[in-house]
Order: structure tokens, then C-alpha cells, then sequence
């Protein structure tokens, strides 16, 4: 850390890096980070670099329309688990899309 407490570039690379050696690449971490990424669009997820919380409505609908998307390309072949993990963020994240366009 440097004299204001904070990660410097190469502790934050560090940490990056230990956490996706942590991390399977599988269906339901890919649910995860695109949601994720969806959340961060709409302004509840902070940038992982500035911290800033910015809404970005185009972008927070595509990343959930690719969640839709994958659930459709991917029909008839998901474990149980990974189909409600799914289903339950594609609607979780349309009705917040809904309320943050609504300005609530």
C-alpha cells in the first residue's frame, strides 16, 4: 500500500490475478460477471477502478439482452442450477432495469 492506504497497480494485479486462479470457468461464474457487468451499467456496481457509479442504460440492455440471449442459445442444455441462476438474473436484472429508467 502506498502512504494514503492505497493498492498500488501491481498489489491490484496481484489480487486479480489470486482471485481468478480461485474462480472456475464455468456457466454459472459467466452468469455472474455478465451480471455484474449489467449492474454496473445501471449504476449499482461502482467502477472497479474509479469507484464512480454511472448509469449507462444502452449498455446495462445489451448486457442483459446477451444474458437472454445465452439462455436461449443455451436451451435444453443446463443443469437445473445453472437454468434458475439464469432465469433468475435475466428478471432480476429487467426489473431493475425497469426501475432505473423509471428514475426510482
Amino acid at each position: 500500500m502506498n502512504e494514503n492506504g492505497e493498492q498500488d497497480a501491481a498489489e491490484r494485479a496481484y489480487a486479480q490475478q489470486a482471485l481468478a486462479e480461485e474462480l472456475p470457468a464455468d456457466f454459472l461464474n459467466l452468469v455472474v460477471s455478465m451480471s455484474h457487468s449489467a449492474l454496473h451499467y445501471l449504476g449499482d456496481a461502482p467502477d472497479p477502478v474509479t469507484g464512480a457509479r454511472d448509469k449507462q442504460l444502452p449498455l446495462a440492455r445489451h448486457s442483459i439482452d446477451l444474458l437472454a440471449m445465452l439462455q436461449d442459445k443455451t436451451r435444453g442444455n443446463l443443469s437445473g442450477e445453472e437454468e434458475r441462476v439464469l432465469s433468475q438474473a435475466i428478471y432480476d436484472l429487467r426489473m431493475r432495469f425497469v426501475e432505473v429508467a423509471r428514475g426510482k
